[in-house]
């Protein structure tokens, strides 16, 4: 029994949609866990700081945080492109045996 719920073209977006957003969101995820610079402004720091230990502390737990996130998310995506591609699938194999 085929479980199909989207078409070929929507399939394809999503398969094209996947393969990005795994790519962008692994390299952010490993750019967040060599500390690049150019990133620390995405970071979720407070306003103010008793010292700069505690600003060094709050900067290392956010580019940690951030890392992890950006890879759930690229996970997230690796379930999406097993999605769209069965569906990819089950598109062109109705249409192929029609």
């Amino acid at each position: 029994m085929a479980c199909k719920f989207c078409g070929p073209k929507l399939s394809l977006c999503g398969l094209v949609l996947s393969v990005w957003g795994i790519i962008q969101l692994t390299l952010m995820g490993v750019f967040y866990q060599i500390r690049s610079v150019a990133l620390l402004e995405d970071l979720p720091l407070g306003e103010h700081h008793e010292s700069i230990t505690d600003f060094l502390q709050d900067v290392e737990v956010g580019y940690t945080t951030n890392a992890y996130n950006c890879w759930i998310a690229a996970l997230l995506y690796v379930i999406t492109l097993v999605i769209s591609g069965h569906q990819f699938w089950m598109n062109n194999r109705s249409s192929v045996s029609m």
